[in-house]
């Protein structure tokens, strides 16, 4: 299994990343992930089964109907949710997944883990893109910290 550095090193050189689990509601952590890669170098895509558009731009109701496909994956969802995406992430090819997680739960189910190595999908377990960013912001490194400094923070992929 790849490091937690090379891992996320990896997911954030790739152009083209999903976020599942945007909301109409600007304030939830998908979105808040979601409008921090979008604003970087990345081709960013909203999916949610439930709506059309967020954040004024298209939303995809499943990760099989973004025109081109995507290279990862950010999961900000329930972790039931996030073991349904996982085996959508396999049948699309997609090899690289991103299960969001701070403080408490989160996105991380052991079950859409396990199915991810069993299928080489790197997963990220846990932490947020946002924190691994050449910008982030200081709350998002504060949170890296305690996270790393608390074994929040897998040390492996």
């Amino acid at each position: 299994m790849p490091t937690l550095k090379d891992a996320v090193d990896d997911f954030l050189a790739q152009k083209r990343i999903a976020v599942v689990g945007v909301s109409r509601s600007s304030s939830q952590a998908a979105n808040l992930v979601y409008r921090g890669l979008r604003g970087g170098n990345y081709d960013v895509f909203a999916v949610n089964p439930n709506a059309d558009e967020v954040e004024g731009d298209t939303c995809y109701h499943e990760l099989k109907s973004i025109p081109g496909g995507v290279d990862a994956v950010v999961i900000a969802t329930t972790p039931e949710v996030a073991e349904t995406v996982v085996g959508d992430c396999a049948e699309q090819g997609i090899s690289r997944v991103w299960m969001h997680r701070s403080f408490g739960g989160g996105s991380v189910s052991e079950k859409a883990v396990d199915f991810c190595r069993d299928n080489d999908i790197t997963v990220i377990a846990g932490g947020c893109p946002k924190m691994f960013l050449p910008k982030a912001d200081f709350g998002h490194r504060c949170m890296r910290w305690i996270l790393n400094v608390t074994g929040g923070l897998p040390k492996e992929a």
